[in-house]
């Protein structure tokens, strides 16, 4: 492989889940947030803000949501949110209105692309932090409750939240976690039809074991399930109550145009 500082540290990004009880410079944060700006930004439409978390008691309530009590500790914490709130206070000031069907913002194509936006933006200002010697932990888990985080956070219409990102200066040193082999992930011109020759499970049992072997710091004690164990047991979990469509639906969305 090529390589270089970047490259090294990307190969060597892991999910840091206990900070060090010290604050995050301001030249830091400015470095940050201009970094996650300068992410590839579909059609240049900004469609993404974030929301710097630094009230200890909101804080909490992301950790109640996410329910992980780490979260609470982060020094620094943000959550991405899609924003087309911003696009509409800017186009009905061109004389659009955004409650009418005229405002094309609000449905499930840009919808998806701002997501996206907010996403890539994340990805930049965590690799940032990685380069800096920070640690970070991207937080799905805040979605748990998504009314309460746009309650707390007072998110307007036309925004939805997507991401949270904590991070700080790490307090641990968890093994890197194993990844699947090239093979089972990346394919040539189509995806490979499953067969013997071109099963894109053929490495899967190898895997497996690899998995097996690696120790989650949470669970330092045994070794996590194998990745097959692992999918069964999420395929298997029921998530039908955590709706999108109703959730941004009540913020202005309409994802079924």
């Amino acid at each position: 492989m090529a390589t270089n500082s970047t490259i090294e540290t990307l190969l060597n990004r892991r999910s840091i889940r206990k900070f060090k009880d010290e604050a995050i410079d301001a030249d830091t944060v400015a470095t940050l947030e201009t970094v996650a700006q300068h992410a590839a930004s579909s059609q240049f439409l900004n469609d993404w803000s974030a929301i710097r978390i630094t009230d200890p008691a909101v804080k909490a309530k992301m950790a109640e949501f996410g329910h992980q009590a780490y979260i609470a500790t982060a020094p620094l914490l943000y959550v991405f949110v899609i924003d087309e709130h911003r696009n509409a206070r800017i186009a009905e000031r061109k004389g659009i209105d955004p409650d009418s069907d005229a405002f094309h913002l609000k449905y499930s194509y840009r919808f998806t692309q701002a997501q996206n936006d907010a996403v890539l933006a994340l990805h930049a200002m965590e690799t940032a932090a990685y380069s800096l010697g920070l640690g970070c932990v991207i937080l799905g888990s805040i979605l748990n409750d998504i009314p309460g985080v746009i309650d707390t956070l007072k998110l307007p219409k036309y925004t939805y939240p997507v991401l949270g990102l904590a991070i700080g200066k790490p307090d641990q040193e968890p093994a890197l976690k194993p990844r699947m082999p090239r093979e089972m992930q990346f394919f040539e011109n189509a995806y490979p039809a499953d067969g013997a020759d071109t099963d894109t499970l053929t490495a899967l049992d190898d895997f497996d074991a690899e998995v097996h072997q690696y120790y989650d710091l949470r669970q330092a004690d045994r070794p996590v399930d194998a990745f097959s164990d692992q999918i069964a047991t999420v395929s298997g979990q029921d998530v039908s109550g955590k709706t999108l469509l109703d959730k941004a639906a009540a913020q202005g969305f309409e994802l079924d145009k």
